[in-house]
C-alpha cells in the first residue's frame, strides 16, 4: 500500500468491496468462518470476478477500502464500529497478532492497538440474521451502552 504513495489514508478494515481502491483482506475459512489473511492485497475487482453468481462476496471473503467521512460508523476521526466490537468478551487465547499488510494503516489499529487485531480474524462484514448481538453491533445507530446492556441482559 505504500507503493500507491498513500500513507495519510487509512483503511477500513472491514470495507466495501465494490470501492474503486478495495482490496481481499483475507478468506473466510473453516467451520469458525475466522479471516486467514492474504500475505498481500489482491484487487477486489478481480477477486469479484470470479465469486460464483448467487454468493455474496462477503460469506467468502473480507474486503479493505479507505476509511471515509461519509461512513455511518465515522465519528470524527474514530471508527465507533472498533468501539462497539471492543465491548464484546475478548477472544480466547489471544497470542500473537495475526499477519497482515494492512496493520500500518488500518484505523482501527491506529485507534486501538493490538486489541483490535486480536478481534479481527474473528468479525464478519455480512452478518447472520440469527445473531441479534452482532446485527446490534454492526448497527451504526447503536452506542456502546446499549451493547454492553445487551450482554449483561444476556448473561
Amino acid at each position: 500500500m505504500d507503493s500507491h504513495g498513500e500513507e495519510h489514508i487509512t483503511w477500513c478494515p472491514s470495507g466495501d468491496a465494490h470501492r474503486p481502491e478495495s482490496v481481499v483482506l483475507g478468506v473466510r475459512s473453516g467451520d469458525n468462518g475466522r479471516v486467514v489473511y492474504l500475505d498481500e492485497p489482491v484487487p477486489a475487482a478481480d477477486a469479484l470476478a470470479s465469486i460464483p453468481e448467487g454468493i455474496a462476496p462477503h460469506r467468502i471473503l473480507r474486503f479493505a477500502s479507505h476509511c471515509t467521512s461519509a461512513c455511518a460508523n465515522r465519528v470524527g476521526d474514530d471508527c465507533s464500529l472498533i468501539e462497539r466490537i471492543q465491548v464484546l468478551p475478548s477472544p480466547s487465547g489471544t497470542g500473537a497478532v495475526p499477519r497482515c499488510h494492512l496493520r500500518p494503516h488500518c484505523t482501527w489499529w491506529n485507534q486501538t492497538g493490538v486489541d483490535a487485531c486480536h478481534r479481527c480474524p474473528a468479525l464478519a462484514t455480512l452478518n447472520s440474521p440469527q445473531d441479534p448481538l452482532a446485527a446490534l453491533v454492526a448497527d451504526p445507530t447503536t452506542t456502546v451502552e446499549q451493547v454492553e446492556r445487551w450482554i449483561s441482559a444476556a448473561e
